[in-house]
């Protein structure tokens, strides 16, 4: 669509009902502040240019929509006088001239581009005004859209419909698409004598319709319109996000073994032909490539999994984790800002971090890389082909060489040469009969303290 626009996100409310230290748009869903999600909608479905109206946190709510959208206006709104009013807070966005507005929710992230696309498409085909709407289970509260031969005459607010509006089902989403050309003109029409003196953008209805300008409405489904009020809309609306991400996945090609167990990122990214079983969770930064297998509860964030590559189950990846093709990071590991190489294997119960792993490497069981001194990080090299015998600390920065063998429960301080055996733990000394001595004099105390009792 070459028509310019410009996308009005409302985020200004104090959201006090979600009862926290942090503006309510702010809170996440899919590991992405809710307004992040309205602001990308809108940048799909073509807007140029946004404005966020701020109150609360507003810096914080502007700096959020502005990881996407790096030219973004902020407004503050310091008086709560309406929706009409908020949107005149980006009186001078609307002034630089654009052929549609839309105004947006900071707290709608369900929204998407087709809805937004459908309600422009409106305006290109002449209309003044197009008003979103939706089909709630039970409209009773909601404003009533009124349609006449195919155009919106009214929006009617619950308390003042007939009993013959009330039986209406289409019922006002408060997401509104108008042309920019007079916005100003007609929003500055807008005036708050009602009951709470406040200044309503539904009013636009009846002013754009007395300028003679056509007026219509949309449908959108339920859910792209639910917003969120407290942390139990919030949790309904993850449930939804995440449904739609699971079918997204599978549509994709992945295996979900137990779809509704797996929660997603906004930004995760699966390739086809890959298997994640049951329970398993993925933070922000995750892409995993084809063929690669998930095991059941391992948690995964800022990691890349190479093709054909398994993990868990129980594993944790943390930021920094690279697998490559075919490698293996087992059940109980941990692996953070490490690179794995094809092949190599980190086998159960082993902490990896601040590593280089070659290929086709073996760590044992237990292994640690011993990765901090107290007041720095330090650098761990496995070489090709490296055997690193179980319950082994390797204390860095340490280098073993390509080929070398780690003798188990060693405690590795130095530099270990390609294709040499390193040992670093005290050598056995056995005791003939001392065991017997321990057991029977331990028997003798226990018989004594039952004595006493």
């Amino acid at each position: 669509m070459s028509r310019t626009c410009l996308t009005i996100i409302l985020a200004a409310g104090e959201g006090t009902r979600m009862r926290s230290s942090r503006s309510k748009v702010l809170h996440e869903v899919g590991h992405l502040p809710l307004v992040r999600h309205v602001a990308r909608a809108a940048l799909s479905a073509g807007a140029a240019q946004l404005a966020v109206v701020v109150g609360r946190d507003g810096k914080a709510v502007a700096d959020a929509v502005r990881e996407d959208a790096p030219n973004v206006q902020p407004f503050r709104q310091d008086e709560r006088l309406g929706t009409g009013h908020a949107v005149l807070a980006a009186r001078s966005a609307i002034m630089q001239g654009f052929d549609d507005i839309v105004v947006l929710f900071g707290d709608t992230p369900l929204l998407t581009e087709d809805t937004l696309m459908r309600a422009r498409g409106e305006l290109a085909g002449g209309a003044g005004v197009c008003v979103i709407g939706f089909r709630p289970a039970d409209p009773t509260g909601y404003g009533r859209l009124i349609e006449e031969e195919g155009e919106l005459v009214a929006i009617r607010e619950h308390k003042d419909a007939s009993e013959l509006e009330r039986a209406i089902g289409f019922c006002n989403a408060g997401i509104m698409a108008f042309a920019g050309w007079g916005a100003l003109a007609m929003l500055d029409k807008i005036g708050n004598d009602n009951a709470k003196g406040e200044y309503y953008l539904t009013d636009l209805v009846a002013i754009a319709r007395a300028d003679g300008h056509r007026v219509t409405a949309i449908e959108a489904p339920v859910a792209e319109t639910i917003g969120v009020n407290n942390r139990s809309e919030l949790a309904e609306v993850e449930s939804l996000w995440q449904d739609v991400a699971r079918e997204r996945a599978m549509i994709g090609g992945a295996t979900l073994t137990d779809p509704k167990s797996v929660y997603f990122a906004y930004d995760t990214e699966i390739a086809e032909d890959v298997t994640i079983e049951p329970n398993v969770i993925f933070g922000p930064g995750v892409i995993i490539e084809a063929n690669a297998l998930i095991h059941g509860f391992s948690h995964i964030k800022g990691a890349r999994i190479g093709a054909g590559a398994s993990v868990g189950p129980f594993a944790r990846l943390r930021p920094g984790a690279n697998l490559g093709e075919n490698s293996k990071v087992g059940n109980f590991c941990e692996v953070k800002q490490a690179d794995i190489a094809a092949g190599a294997k980190v086998n159960h119960l082993s902490y990896i971090g601040d590593a280089k792993v070659g290929a086709a490497a073996n760590i044992g069981a237990g292994t640690i890389t011993c990765n901090y001194d107290g007041a720095l990080k330090h650098l761990t090299e496995i070489g090709a082909n490296a055997f690193i015998g179980s319950n082994s600390a390797l204390v860095a920065p340490v280098r073993i060489g390509n080929g070398a063998y780690i003798g188990s429960g060693s405690v590795i301080t130095e530099d270990v040469e390609d294709d040499a055996l390193g040992l670093g733990r005290g050598r056995q000394v056995n005791k003939p009969e001392l065991g017997k001595q321990i057991a029977e004099r331990n028997a003798a105390a226990k018989a004594a303290k039952k004595g006493e009792n």
